[in-house]
């Protein structure tokens, strides 16, 4: 059974283990398949050499036959050749045609064991030479044994020439082949299953490093972590010290960002505060209120994009986590007390405690602005609740759904369109700047969230917040 690698982070795990399989199993099957071929190749060697020894023998003690009363057979060794049809066969028999000068001299002989039978000729079957003169092959035989037959011609001189042939039982051969398989693809197997759990030791202890790398690395974007420690091998040591470098370089980043922020808006909010107060000091002239109106709408435009600013320079560094529930909570209790004159009641459902990932304060200006905005419009309610977004399963941040219902008159698609533009109010009789919505799109989308207005169930408007979590 292949181990079980959980993510994309650990696919590399994976291949290296399926490659390791694949590689083990095609060079013990090629190695398997030449050692059976070498050993094969060893026993027909040693059984040619025994077939051998005996047609010597054969030709030294019969050949030619040459006394027709001789009915002894001659001393192979072989009790077989006696035995009727037992697969071990010798044979002579004259192939010049010619005939003898005494006729009664025969031209042909064979071992009791063949019977009245005749063995084929290698020479018939297209056979060619070795180099020491023989024909070494398998045929069938009697009974369609398979032989293992040698086959030589020898001259006599006037007594003529013969083909010598002696056949041994080819079954020995295959049966010991086949035992010397059985054992080899045993010994191979197991072999096998050694070699792999050897190899998914390796890749798993082997990668632990990377894995404990990848483990500190989400640490650190959550915000459990603000370096990678820990003792490393050589080889991966340089990968975490360039990383933690790395996330020095980018800290130092951001706390100069942050003071540039710092330094502009003192610069700017401070020429501004000397035009209001100016104005403001000649009273309701024309000329004054316009002044006045007009650095207002700067200060705000000066303070939203100083925080989109801060924001985004803030975003760029490892981010804190931040409970959600303590921060409904709190405007809960809040916004209770600011819209106590109105009798708003407003409910709260958080179906599972979750954390937001990034800073508390930009949390509570989303969700303050959200629900003060249902408060202001609602006739009697306001709903609040809190769901885990259920992503895809291949996406690597989870999600949280935001939802903050009222139960007002609503908004068509246009006006939903209209008030998510930054500085635009339907009703310019309730207070506001008109910038609360625009702040929470734009504070949403630095986080990789969106807001999205719809209608309500109870025929208000429904607002959805969907930010990143934990």
């Amino acid at each position: 059974m292949l181990p079980s690698f959980k993510g994309r982070s650990s696919s590399l795990a994976a291949r290296l283990f399926v490659s390791a399989t694949v590689l083990v199993v095609v060079i013990l099957f090629v190695t398997g398949i030449a050692l059976s071929s070498l050993y094969q190749q060893a026993v027909e060697r040693s059984f040619d050499r025994r077939l051998n020894l005996y047609l010597r023998t054969l030709i030294a003690e019969v050949a030619p036959p040459d006394d027709a009363d001789d009915k002894t057979q001659p001393a192979l060794g072989e009790p077989l050749f006696d035995l009727p049809l037992s697969g071990w066969y010798w044979q002579i028999v004259r192939t010049d045609g010619g005939k003898r000068t005494d006729p009664s001299k025969p031209d042909e002989r064979a071992s009791r064991s063949l019977w009245d039978r005749k063995l084929p000729k290698l020479e018939e079957q297209g056979m060619a030479l070795n180099s020491a003169g023989v024909r070494i092959g398998y045929l069938a035989g009697p009974e369609d044994q398979q032989l293992r037959i040698v086959e030589r011609l020898v001259d006599f001189g006037s007594d003529g020439r013969f083909i010598v042939t002696v056949a041994g039982d080819a079954s020995e051969i295959f049966e010991e082949t086949r035992t010397f398989d059985f054992y080899l693809s045993a010994t191979f197997v197991a072999l096998t299953f050694g070699l792999l759990l050897s190899t998914l030791f390796q890749v798993r202890f082997g990668l632990a490093p990377l894995k404990r790398i990848t483990t500190g690395l989400s640490a650190i974007r959550s915000g459990k972590a603000e370096r990678l420690d820990g003792d490393f091998p050589v080889e991966i040591a340089p990968l975490a010290r360039e990383t933690n470098a790395l996330l020095d370089a980018n800290r130092e980043i951001v706390e100069r960002a942050r003071t540039h922020v710092g330094n502009l808006a003192h610069a700017v909010k401070t020429p501004l505060s000397v035009i209001v107060n100016e104005a403001a000091a000649y009273g309701d002239e024309p000329f004054a209120t316009k002044v006045l109106e007009q650095a207002n709408i700067m200060r705000d435009q000066v303070t939203h994009h100083l925080e989109r600013a801060r924001i985004a320079a803030r975003l760029t560094a490892v981010t804190t986590l931040t409970d959600i529930t303590p921060v409904i909570d709190g405007l809960h209790r809040t916004m209770e007390k600011i819209h106590r004159s109105r009798d708003i009641e407003i409910e709260v459902r958080i179906t599972e405690p979750l954390k937001f990932r990034g800073e508390r304060q930009d949390l509570e200006e989303m969700i303050g602005n959200l629900v003060d905005n249902a408060c202001k419009w609602a006739q009697s309610r306001v709903h609040v609740e809190v769901l885990a977004e259920r992503v895809a399963p291949d996406d690597p941040v989870p999600m949280v759904r935001i939802i903050v219902d009222d139960d007002g008159r609503g908004l068509t698609a246009d006006e939903r369109a209209q008030v998510a533009r930054r500085g635009q109010r339907l009703d310019e009789t309730k207070p506001g700047t008109g910038l609360g919505l625009s702040i929470v799109t734009d504070l949403a989308q630095l986080y990789r969230g969106n807001l999205i207005l719809g209608a309500a169930p109870g025929g208000g408007l429904r607002a959805e917040l969907v930010l990143p979590a934990v």
